[in-house]
């Protein structure tokens, strides 16, 4: 039997009928919703392509369903930039080289939002310990890890 899921993704209300209940969040948001930066990778966990800001906390949209985010506030990438400028993270993976297929990246992001909130002063092993649940196969993690405490300094600038 079809659900109602009504959502705030990355700031604005969806209200979406006809919404089966064995969908998965991922393809909710890039079917239902068109926000593709959402990347389904591996559609078992395992990846973290698909990861997203789920009621504040960094969650693998693949193991989520739709009907569950009755209610949520979510942030997907395309929420994460103002329409002005990049977020920092943003910008270490472009001024860092934290890519190469960009594939993992909208993941790497939304994982590494939350690191930044739980540790804003990581270290390396910090970075590389909370990232552990993103697979990358292009970059070698050096870059990304570099880009994560380039966007931490530039957060603790801004703040500062």
């Amino acid at each position: 039997m079809a659900r109602t899921v009504q959502a705030t993704v990355n700031g604005r209300k969806y209200h979406e009928e006809n919404v089966e209940p064995r969908l998965l969040l991922v393809h909710f948001l890039r079917d239902r919703l068109g926000l593709t930066g959402t990347h389904v990778g591996c559609d078992s966990t395992n990846c973290g392509a698909c990861t997203v800001m789920f009621n504040g906390k960094a969650v693998k949209s693949c193991t989520v369903l739709a009907v569950r985010a009755d209610g949520a506030a979510i942030t997907t990438i395309e929420g994460v930039a103002d329409e002005e400028q990049l977020h920092p993270l943003q910008e270490g993976f472009w001024e860092k080289h934290g890519l190469q297929c960009g594939y993992c990246t909208p993941g790497m992001i939304m994982s590494a939002l939350q690191l930044l909130e739980r540790h804003p002063d990581p270290d390396e092993e910090t970075v590389r310990l909370e990232l552990e649940g993103n697979l990358c196969r292009c970059t070698g993690y050096q870059n990304i890890v570099e880009a994560v405490l380039w966007a931490a300094g530039r957060l603790r600038g801004a703040s500062a």
